[in-house]
């Protein structure tokens, strides 16, 4: 299969070393130069979960339209490109492609079709990877727990199945849902608890947990989002969403959360998709959500520092 990676940051690298390997022609698709110019010259650098190795045979571009017609695109920026990265593919794909889309938060698969005239939108939930860039051109991953995948609207079709066994081919660990909003609400409330408390506050998920005052923001945070959800008519696979944060949690005590990351790295984060969606969908079901509004108020005062 021909496979575009749209944004290969720490995320996207992990997709294109194991998808490469798998014997897929893969094409690493960013604007981060000095990581291309290091992938092409010597090869993907992997370390972590899946073992030490470099990955060779990657191909690397600064847009879409230099990798041509693809099978699948994957895109794996931040949520704060998802809007340029769908742009980018109008004129540069085929009818047939589909478009894959892993990012954390909500709202990915409308803002791509926002920007993006497709019938063929995937979406995905990256479960347990904690990766990150030590250097250009090398990646390094924690774990690799779950991807989730999904059609936009619901129900399991051969397309679906069929980018599955790409990944399963790939060595990741894939399942597929019918309901993959479910799956996308879960894994946010984990975020907007974790992730919002950890970068708030500059500590990592276990000391979020220890604390008794951070821990308790976090269960407000959890609640305020779990409310939301069901507002909208959100299944959920629990009742109790402090505890089902606080399992997640403390799988990883150590983690810092990308969130942190990007702060630490005087980058802006995701937090408007994550922590500042809560109080918009809040909104439109007549609820507030002001744990949720102060942590993103909190993050951006810290972003502000810097951008």
């Amino acid at each position: 299969m021909k496979i575009g990676i749209v944004g290969c940051g720490a995320m996207g690298s992990v997709y294109a070393a194991l998808l490469a390997e798998a014997g897929n022609e893969v094409w690493a698709v960013d604007l981060w130069r000095e990581h291309l110019d290091a992938i092409k010259a010597h090869g993907l650098k992997v370390s972590g979960f899946s073992g030490e190795r470099t990955v060779a045979g990657i191909r690397t571009a600064d847009h879409i339209k230099t990798v041509g017609g693809c099978d699948l695109v994957i895109i794996a920026t931040k949520a704060s490109g998802v809007d340029s990265a769908a742009k980018s593919l109008d004129g540069n794909i085929s009818d047939e492609t589909l478009i894959l889309t892993i990012q954390n938060g909500l709202g990915a698969g409308e803002r791509i079709k926002a920007s993006l005239a497709s019938a063929n939108i995937l979406l995905g939930v990256a479960g347990g990877f904690g990766a990150s860039i030590p250097a250009p051109g090398h990646v390094h991953h924690n774990g690799m727990e779950l991807i989730r995948l999904g059609e936009m609207q619901g129900g399991i079709t051969p397309r679906l199945e069929s980018v599955a066994a790409v990944w399963l081919g790939a060595g990741f660990n894939v399942k597929t849902f019918a309901d993959i909003n479910q799956l996308i609400w879960e894994k946010f409330l984990c975020n907007v608890a974790m992730s919002g408390a950890a970068a708030a506050f500059g500590i990592t998920i276990g000391d979020v947990i220890e604390n008794p005052v951070t821990w308790k923001i976090a269960q407000h945070l959890a609640n305020e989002a779990y409310a939301v959800g069901k507002a909208k008519g959100v299944h959920f696979s629990f009742d109790d969403p402090v505890q089902y944060v606080k399992d997640f949690g403390s799988k990883m005590p150590k983690a810092k959360p990308s969130m942190l990351l990007d702060l630490q790295d005087q980058r802006v984060t995701e937090v408007d998709a994550i922590n500042g969606m809560v109080p918009v969908v809040a909104e439109q079901v007549g609820l507030r959500a002001p744990y949720n509004e102060a942590v993103t108020a909190m993050i951006k005062a810290k972003e502000s520092l810097f951008a």
